[in-house]
């Protein structure tokens, strides 16, 4: 006997399609209030300037032609997505590249068109400087609004059906939870575990289940159907898709458990073959280019202007105590290849290899200029060297001792991923207080946890944000000894 639990149409009414038309309603309008946004923050930008510079209010009109100008570029540049879901696409590295992108092609549009001399340099610049902070801080506030949304049950974009095994639709429900992530279940279709069999038996429970599955897609006005099958039963899988695929409706084939340890799961094409990418490098190789091009501006830049700052130091360390001024010890830099990382000495021995002992409050073994250097984090400022070479960046995961790393990567999961980028003079995990000893298992993870946010969310932004947080937040001189 084939099962079809169906919620009644008294439950599916009037009462649980409002989150639907809400919902639906909102994904219409982000795209205009977007760029109502911009176009809002040209007008602004304008204004300010011609206020400034020349105490009037100045051509409104034309602000807001360069600002809805800046919106198009925007829409066309930007990949068509879901504008409501659990997760909507809108990371600081992706606002950072659209809309430096929208103002390439701004000013290539104006160059072409000969109108560039029309607008004030003065107002596009205040335009571009001000805009992205201002529209990342709205479309945050969005997410979060939608976010609550969806978590709510006030928001939903999709109506959807469930079909699959009984385990399967369980697993979806208790571990995906589609109602928070903007899509109604209307129906739920149990498929029986005979119908997987590929045998006469098996096909005519499937064919059954499918018969009357479709009947039901027909008198419901539904979005999505959601295939909860083992993948290896591929029988029952192109026997799905083959009779759903005369419906106007979206079938997807549900995730399978290996998904769940990969973040950004898709398909790719390698010529006629389709495959699943599970992992990739995570940054592409304009953005590896645009964070070296950065490092090595802002580590030469920096060297100049401290170079008297060194000496004096480098003087001190020579006169308080006997020993070299610097400090060279092996560690693990990008895809765990050895460099050796070069720091101010601060304490009167210099370990290096399997016999280390980390540094703890009130080590004897700290010289008196060395508790301020390292309070202060100066001991670090000789890495810009190794930033310069190629062996670090300004911004990433801090590099341990071998030996830590050793020990740390048989009790942290997946802690060798912190070498998928190069490591830095500074990170995510030091501005918010995670550095100093990692004496337990709880503080090695609290900082690995944050290493991989910065992995996941890097951008040009987030490197000077975490660098004006280096030098003016307290939490970075946090554990400092």
């Amino acid at each position: 006997m084939v099962e079809i639990t169906q919620i009644t149409p008294g439950k599916v009414g009037s009462r649980r399609n409002i989150p639907l038309l809400l919902g639906r309603i909102l994904r219409a309008s982000w795209p205009v209030a977007d760029a109502l946004v911009v176009v809002v923050m040209a007008v602004i930008a304008g204004a300010v300037y011609h206020l400034v510079a020349y105490g009037e209010v100045g051509p409104v009109i034309d602000f807001a032609k360069v600002g809805a100008t800046v919106a198009l570029f925007r829409w066309i540049l930007q990949h068509p997505v879901s504008t409501i879901s659990a997760r909507p696409r809108g990371s600081v590295r992706h606002q950072f590249y659209l809309w430096n992108a929208a103002f390439l092609c701004l000013l290539a549009f104006g160059f072409l068109g000969k109108i560039s001399d029309a607008y004030s340099r003065g107002t596009i610049l205040l335009f571009y400087l001000s805009g992205l902070p201002i529209l990342i801080l709205w479309q945050e506030t969005w997410k979060r609004f939608v976010r609550q949304g969806l978590h709510s049950g006030r928001l939903a974009v999709r109506h959807g059906l469930l079909l699959g095994t009984l385990a399967k639709v369980e697993e979806f429900r208790r571990k995906y939870r589609p109602g928070q992530s903007g899509m109604i279940v209307s129906d739920t279709v149990i498929l029986p575990e005979e119908a997987l069999d590929e045998t006469p038996g098996g096909d005519v429970v499937l064919n059954e289940v499918l018969g009357k599955t479709i009947d039901l897609l027909r008198r419901s006005s539904l979005d999505d159907v959601v295939v909860l099958l083992p993948w290896s039963a591929t029988h029952a899988v192109n026997a799905c898709a083959d009779r759903l695929m005369t419906l106007p409706v979206s079938v997807q084939l549900g995730p399978e458990a290996i998904f769940d340890r990969f973040g950004q799961v898709h398909l790719s094409r390698l010529g006629p073959a389709t495959m699943l990418n599970l992992i990739r490098p995570p940054l592409t190789r304009i953005e590896v280019l645009s964070k070296r091009l950065f490092d090595f501006c802002g580590a030469l830049a920096l060297l100049i202007a401290i170079a008297p700052l060194l000496l004096i130091v480098a003087v001190l360390i020579k006169l308080d105590s006997p020993g070299p001024v610097f400090f060279r010890q092996q560690r693990h830099g990008f895809n765990q290849r050895r460099f050796r990382i070069l720091k101010f000495r601060t304490m009167t021995v210099a370990e290096d290899g399997i016999a280390f002992t980390q540094a703890i409050k009130d080590d004897p073994r700290i010289t008196r200029i060395g508790r301020y250097l390292r309070r202060w984090n100066i001991d670090e400022l000789p890495q810009l060297v190794n930033v310069l070479t190629g062996d670090m960046s300004l911004v990433g995961p801090r590099p341990h001792a071998l030996t830590h790393d050793q020990d740390f990567e048989r009790r942290v999961a997946f802690y060798a991923r912190r070498h998928n980028i190069k490591p830095g003079i500074t990170g995510w995990a030091q501005v918010n207080g995670h550095r100093g000893p990692t004496d337990t298992e709880e503080k090695m993870r609290a900082r690995v946890e944050h290493d991989f946010y910065y992995i996941d969310n890097w951008s040009i932004l987030l490197d000077l944000y975490i660098l004006a947080l280096t030098v003016l937040s307290p939490r970075a001189f946090r554990n400092a000894h």
